[in-house]
This record gives structure tokens, C-alpha cells and sequence, in this order.
């Protein structure tokens, strides 16, 4: 992946998770209520949550050996912890596969079923993962993987573009931008998501 990132004006140690990223895609103004007015989500009553929750505690069940096989890796690490004051963000990686050519790859597991399509949080959060992986490794990062436990385990690849990774690192900036600024950003136009969202009450759904 080739970089052509400038970093915003911020201390080294100011993040944003890549959870936060996750937020911003279901809807950006989730970053101004969790950051901005400081709200909570309360979602510890989110069934979604605790079950991916659950995920993460089962994973190492879950026998994808032959995945890794098939990838021909040569070790992995589980559950790392990484963070970059380049990119202002920061996470906990389900898996970092090593590739016996040199190269590293994500892999992260999601409690759902594969919709024969990648959702964009997926992709997302994979390509920010591999920036996190390229900084600290010093290793080539060109794609990642995603493995959909409620579909029988079924591993997708998604392949890294450099018009997604500059899609990725606009997001991180306009997170950024929410926070400092504390810009009521527009609201997601899917109003579909407004119906059990935790802010409906007191989100005017209004630019």
C-alpha cells in the first residue's frame, strides 16, 4: 500500500479508535453524542454486542486452520494491541497472519452471516488495520481477511486499493474534525438505522 497521508495538527498521543470508525459509518453523528456531549451508548444491552462478545471469547475454537494452511502462514499473533501517532488511530486486532513471502494480513471475525458483499465497515476497518500492521511490522500489507462465523465460518478476502485507503484516511480526518471542532455533522441517509438507534431521542435528524 503506497501512503500520501497528512496528519492532522494533533498531539501524538491524540487517537480515535477504529471502533469510532465502525460508529461514523453507521452514522457520523454517533461521534458527535460519544465525543462531543460525551453520551454514552449503553451498549451492553445491544444484542449484537453481547454476542460479539461471545465471538471473540469462542474464537480460538472456531477451526480455521486450514485457512491459514491455504495461506500458507508461517505464524500468527492474537488479539494485538496497536496504535499510531501517524494516523491518529488505534485497536485490538483479532489476528495478525504472517505469510511466508514476508507479507502480514488481518484477519478479523464477525459474528454474522456473509450478504454476498462486503460491508464497508469491514473493509474499512481491515485497511486501517493493515496501516497499523505496515507501521509497526515494517512489513507489506495488500490485503486482509474477514471470517463470517454465522455462515459456517465462510473467510472473504478484501484486496487494498489506494482509493480506498484514502477513502479510510478522509474518514479518520473527518472524525477528527467532529471531535475538535464539535461539528454536528449530517446525519446518516439511511433513516432506516434511525428507528432503534440509542440517540433517536435526541437527534433532531436535522442538518
Amino acid at each position: 500500500m503506497s501512503c500520501f497521508y497528512e496528519s492532522p495538527d494533533l498531539e501524538d498521543s491524540w487517537s480515535i479508535t477504529i471502533s469510532d470508525v465502525i460508529e461514523y459509518l453507521f452514522c457520523p453523528r454517533f461521534i458527535y453524542f460519544m465525543h462531543c456531549l460525551d453520551i454514552p451508548q449503553h451498549e451492553d444491552k445491544h444484542f449484537k454486542v453481547l454476542k460479539g462478545r461471545e465471538l471473540h471469547k469462542e474464537r480460538e475454537k472456531v477451526n480455521s486452520s486450514y485457512v491459514r494452511k491455504r495461506l500458507d502462514v508461517v505464524r500468527k499473533e492474537t488479539d494485538v494491541y496497536l496504535s499510531s501517532s501517524q494516523y491518529h488511530i488505534r485497536g485490538i486486532m483479532d489476528e495478525i497472519l504472517f505469510m511466508d513471502d514476508g507479507s502480514a494480513a488481518p484477519l478479523d471475525f464477525k459474528f454474522s452471516e456473509y450478504q454476498e458483499r462486503m460491508f464497508r465497515t469491514h473493509k474499512f476497518q481491515s485497511i486501517l488495520y493493515g496501516l497499523l500492521i505496515t507501521e509497526h511490522y515494517g512489513v507489506p500489507v495488500s490485503h486482509g481477511y474477514v471470517c463470517y462465523t454465522r455462515s459456517k465460518n465462510k473467510v472473504t478476502e478484501i484486496q487494498f486499493t489506494d482509493k480506498m485507503m484514502k477513502e479510510a484516511l478522509e474518514i479518520v480526518q473527518d472524525i477528527i474534525r467532529i471531535i475538535q471542532n464539535g461539528h454536528f455533522p449530517q446525519a446518516s441517509s439511511n433513516k432506516s438505522r434511525c428507528i432503534d438507534c440509542c440517540y433517536r431521542r435526541i437527534c433532531t435528524g436535522k442538518e
